[in-house]
């Protein structure tokens, strides 16, 4: 089947990197992230994009990535939550991962690869082969390091949870001194980067095109629901209207 992957734009506006944090090393250029042996396609090399604003907007409208590293000598994938800020990757976990201690080795970090796929569309074509997805991906090749600055680690931890909903680190109560020591966070610079993107529909034999099978795409869509307060919430507490901003 020919399954090769798509993106496009965001759900989130693009982060501003926190006061205090570096990032004037990570990425290639203000524009665009140079290629390497890593991020171009072995197929479809035409579908990959190198430009910062493709990325961020990929990365911004995602809610979960997944982290790949090696443990043992085996590879390990794991599915987490992630905000950006600036040109850097925040993930975060408990101090007792296993990942997140690797990552907290001064020298030479944790080597990583992170994805973050949208589905845009089912593509179903006049033949099995050719059926495929439409959608928007980026991977991310790098070295991830364990955030130890505290106004960093602050600023990451409240990217994370407005990554998921944008506004809500401000209407919730921040962390506290246990809170945050149980808490990790990892940083991975946007430097070998690359987006892929699959847009349209079937790619079709000619000699296909008269059979009489269906063709074309069914596309797929994000869709909110409607916010379903917790048990104890009291009535005298009024919806936020960023969940009703969507």
């Amino acid at each position: 089947m020919e399954l090769a992957m798509s993106q496009t734009p965001s759900r989130h506006r693009p982060q501003s990197p926190s006061p205090g944090t570096d990032t004037s090393s990570a990425g290639d250029s203000p524009l665009n992230y140079a290629p390497t042996e890593r991020t171009v396609p072995t197929r479809s090399a035409d579908r990959a994009a190198y430009d910062q604003e493709t990325v961020h907007a990929i990365l911004d409208e995602g809610y979960v990535c997944h982290l790949g590293f090696v443990r043992d000598g085996a590879p390990i994938v794991l599915p987490t939550l992630y905000g950006r800020v600036g040109d850097r990757l925040y993930l975060h976990g408990s101090t007792g991962s296993r990942p997140l201690r690797a990552a907290g080795q001064p020298d030479p970090g944790l080597a990583v690869c992170v994805t973050v796929t949208h589905v845009d569309g089912l593509v179903l074509a006049k033949s099995a082969f050719h059926h495929s997805i439409n959608y928007r991906s980026v991977v991310v090749h790098g070295t991830a390091h364990q955030v130890t600055d505290p106004q960093e680690k602050t600023a990451a931890l409240d990217a994370l949870v407005d990554h998921v909903l944008p506004g809500r680190s401000a209407d919730s109560r921040p962390g506290n001194a246990k809170e945050l020591a149980a808490t990790a966070v990892i940083r991975l610079d946007l430097r070998e980067v690359s987006a892929k993107i699959r847009t349209g529909g079937p790619n079709d034999e000619p000699e296909d095109l008269t059979l009489p099978h269906w063709a074309g795409v069914l596309p797929v869509t994000p869709v909110y629901g409607t916010p379903i307060p917790a048990d104890s919430q009291g009535p005298a507490i009024p919806e936020p209207a960023y969940l009703t901003a969507r």
